[in-house]
């Protein structure tokens, strides 16, 4: 009683540099040629669980020090699985079945597209219009990876698909929130594209 907020936020602030420091003079890098060690933290991780966290080390020493690792609960089967992906993956469909280019396997197959990527939601195709027009001249096909694509732009890129005219399909971003921006820049880092 008696004490100020802002004495208080300052307070816990010190309270917490103080403690952050402490525990990085505790930690230690660990290897990852010391696959052992990176066994432990993982065992330790998984509430001791050693074939959780061996799965996680073996995960680990797959990716290596700048891949990522998703852990997934699976659907039915109660047991572990590593599953390596090369690239990148997301798990969103095609905003329109008229976006299919393989209809025996339903999906789409793009080679070598051009790649939109944007975290804004496009409801209207004036925007699009110049990347259309210079994709068409082109030749190549466009892959939009979008909020979403909904309205007028959608119907315009359904259109021009079913004319021929334009060899295109849209998907919804991954993620939610920070997260959606952070793999939409993934995705543009990794195919050298352009996030706008």
């Amino acid at each position: 009683a008696g004490n100020d907020r802002v004495s208080i936020k300052n307070g816990m602030q010190k309270a917490k540099d103080i403690i952050l420091k402490e525990i990085m003079s505790m930690s230690r890098t660990i290897s990852l040629e010391k696959m052992d060690e990176v066994a432990q933290v993982a065992i330790i991780s998984a509430n001791g669980d050693r074939d959780i966290g061996n799965s996680i080390a073996d995960a680990v020493k797959r990716v290596g020090k700048e891949g990522v690792i998703t852990v997934e609960e699976s659907k039915g089967s109660k047991e572990l699985e590593v599953e390596l992906t090369t690239g990148m993956q997301f798990d969103r469909g095609y905003l329109s079945p008229y976006f299919i280019t393989n209809n025996e396997k339903m999906i789409v197959e793009l080679d070598d597209p051009y790649l939109l990527i944007t975290e804004k939601k496009l409801n209207i195709i004036q925007p699009l219009l110049p990347v259309l027009e210079a994709v068409v001249k082109s030749g190549r096909p466009l892959l939009i990876i979008a909020e979403d694509i909904e309205g007028e732009a959608l119907s315009t890129l359904v259109i021009n698909k079913l004319r021929g005219g334009l060899k295109v399909a849209a998907v919804k971003a991954p993620g939610f929130g920070d997260r959606r921006k952070e793999m939409l820049e993934d995705i543009a880092t990794l195919t050298g594209a352009k996030y706008v």
